[in-house]
């Protein structure tokens, strides 16, 4: 079992943890929507098919990689949520924390587009054309955002953590195929795909009501906690993935 000595791990650190797996999961998911138009460039469905496995796959994997030095939020809605249900037992984000994630996690989604698009020959900026403004796409984000809020306090305050790789993976792909959005579910992501003009993007007009639509998510996802998991708070500093017994993060220093 070891020591349970309290181990720290500078914000510094975790910053680039967070700016690194956003990046690197927003290539993923950029890049292989580019892949699948070349591949299948005349089945929509299978283009979709194609770019949701390999979001999966990246995102899980990713999750294993930086979980132990951040948490593996990549996403400023989870950081949120982490930093309002820990704020009362002092077990999540502090405030300048959950700055910090979000300023990383958005420059991270935006060099994760460019990298792409420079992978694949593309300019390393083109804005994307991709008109998403409609209500029944606002819905699914607040749909697919919640639903992901939900899974991980839950799986945090189940004591069920480690099996977030897997089951945040499993839910976003299967959110890509339930949802009218293709379930973006995530503010920094968002951002990031604007500066593609590929398959994967969004116009930046566009993303405004997205990133509404996903707060409101985020509300209703802390809503349901409150109602199913009341002390899912205490579980905050879990999120997403705990770090070993043996060196416990303190997500305060």
């Amino acid at each position: 079992m070891g020591d349970n000595r309290l181990m720290t791990i500078t914000l510094w650190r975790r910053l680039l943890a967070e700016f690194t797996g956003t990046a690197l999961l927003v290539t993923a998911v950029v890049g292989s929507g580019i892949m699948a138009t070349t591949l299948s460039p005349d089945d929509v469905g299978l283009q979709l098919l194609e770019n949701s496995i390999a979001t999966a796959f990246a995102l899980a994997v990713l999750i294993m990689m930086f979980g132990p030095v951040s948490g593996a939020h990549f996403n400023p809605v989870v950081s949120a949520a982490d930093w309002f249900l820990g704020r009362r037992a002092g077990t999540g984000l502090t405030p300048r924390d959950l700055g910090g994630y979000v300023v990383a996690q958005v420059l991270g989604a935006i060099v994760g587009s460019v990298l792409a698009n420079l992978m694949f020959d593309l300019a390393a900026v083109g804005f994307s054309g991709k008109d998403r403004v409609a209500g029944h796409l606002w819905l699914g984000e607040v749909v697919a955002t919640a639903g992901l809020i939900l899974l991980v306090f839950a799986l945090a305050r189940s004591g069920r953590a480690p099996a977030a790789p897997a089951a945040v993976g499993a839910y976003i792909g299967a959110a890509y195929w339930f949802t009218s959005s293709t379930s973006f579910a995530n503010p920094a992501v968002t951002i990031g795909r604007a500066f593609t003009d590929t398959f994967a993007g969004i116009a930046p007009a566009s993303v405004p009501g997205f990133v509404v639509a996903q707060v409101v998510g985020l509300a209703v996802g802390i809503g349901l906690l409150a109602a199913l998991y009341p002390d899912a708070g205490a579980a905050a500093e879990r999120v997403v993935v705990p770090t070993d017994e043996d060196a416990t993060v303190n997500h305060r220093s």
